[in-house]
């Protein structure tokens, strides 16, 4: 991989970098479509990481469809599917790791306490074998942008990161590969996230400029749902993910909770007059 991308990198070809776990949807497709379309070569990135998933989360549950993969990323535009092994990426006595800062304290970093460092370590890995100009990411996970963003900035990266929209299913849910673990009773209760999100948009357009209303509004949602157990809904600063008193300027909405066994999250961003 890294002879292919600096062969690449040597004739001038711009190349864009989709980093995904695999089990691909309509989103990665809009994440490499962008990519295609903006580049001289597209590499899609497919590595369920280890690195990311605590002692009692679901790393063996997370769905696996490499020869699914393969076909949608083709169609999408890609060139190169790089799927490293866990032994290849992390071989025998690596014991480097990425350390980040308050970016990764709050929201998700607490509730999983090691989830950033192993996102930030291996996507400082595949930066650097597959050399990308532009990398592409979506914004349904919002927290993770902003640290690959500023993971990028922060070791000198030369590449750009596109954050682009989450894309939704029909019905408001936003695509995850996590969905697939979701039963139909559970698929249609986890709408209640969506729904929250619409409501604290809604409540902020009518006037209200007091986080802690706007995030009781989210909650108060959610709990209406059988099976839905909050894990947080807060209303932060879109660039810092601090949490606000006051809402002014681009705000964003973070939700997460648990539907049966699996965890969503989800978020709005909201500028605010």
């Amino acid at each position: 991989m890294a002879g292919i991308a600096r062969r690449w990198e040597r004739q001038g070809r711009r190349i864009g970098v989709v980093p995904t776990m695999g089990a691909l949807h309509d989103g990665h497709a809009s994440l490499i479509h962008h990519a295609a379309a903006e580049n001289d070569v597209t590499i899609v990135t497919i590595f369920v990481n280890p690195l990311q998933f605590g002692p009692t989360e679901d790393f063996r549950r997370y769905p696996r469809t490499l020869g699914r993969d393969l076909a949608l990323a083709r169609a999408c535009g890609a060139d190169v599917v790089f799927a490293p092994t866990a032994r290849g990426l992390y071989p025998p006595g690596f014991q480097t790791h990425v350390e980040l800062g308050a970016l990764a304290e709050r929201w998700d970093g607490e509730w999983r306490p090691t989830h950033f460092r192993g996102v930030a370590t291996v996507v400082a890995i595949l930066f650097q074998l597959t050399r990308p100009t532009t990398a592409y990411v979506g914004r349904k996970d919002y927290q993770q942008a902003c640290i690959i963003r500023r993971l990028v900035r922060d070791l000198a990266f030369p590449l750009t990161v596109r954050v682009l929209p989450t894309v939704r299913e029909r019905d408001g849910l936003a695509m995850s590969s996590r969905n697939a673990s979701l039963g139909p009773a559970e698929r249609a209760r986890a709408l209640v996230l969506s729904r929250a999100l619409r409501a604290a948009a809604a409540c902020i357009r009518g006037g209200e400029r007091r986080a802690a209303a706007v995030a009781s509004t989210m909650r108060t949602v959610i709990r209406r749902a059988p099976g839905v157990r909050v894990d947080y809904a807060v209303v932060v600063d879109a660039e810092t993910l601090e949490p606000l008193t006051l809402l002014w300027g681009r705000v964003a909405l973070l939700v997460a909770a648990r539907v049966g066994r699996t965890r969503l999250i989800d978020n709005l961003l909201v500028d605010v007059s």
